[in-house]
């Protein structure tokens, strides 16, 4: 199995830019299709962007499109997500997620991802 451990998140203003690592270990990262979610305060955890097994496909939610890239480095062995143009609803803990399988049209629930990170905490500031 994979295990993942995020890292990069912090505190910024309006406007800042941030770069999420998802480091894999055990399997290679290339083997999973790996998606990156978000949780804030009291609401439930929701999809920000996800990269297939193939690496050619990389959806986003709307509310992140255009602001984030998602990017797999396999040398590495890590996902990554450039986040530009924060706000202040962006605010939240984001969590890296891997699944074996090819999810189809499923990428967006978290329910089928089955290897989970911590999650690291994103801040940004008005």
């Amino acid at each position: 199995q994979v295990q993942l451990v995020e890292s990069g998140g912090g505190t910024v203003q309006t406007g800042g830019s941030l770069r999420l690592s998802c480091a894999a270990s055990g399997r290679p990262v290339s083997g999973y299709t790996v998606g990156w979610f978000r949780q804030a305060p009291g609401k439930e955890r929701e999809f920000v962007s996800a990269i297939r097994l193939s690496g050619a496909s990389t959806p986003y939610a709307d509310s992140v499109k255009g602001r984030y890239t998602i990017s797999r480095d396999s040398a590495k062995n890590t996902v990554y997500l450039q986040m530009n143009s924060l706000k202040p609803e962006d605010t939240a803990v984001y969590y890296c997620a891997a699944s074996p399988r090819y999810l189809g049209g499923t990428y967006y629930n978290p329910a089928m991802y089955d290897y989970w990170g911590q999650g690291t905490q994103v801040t940004v500031s008005s």
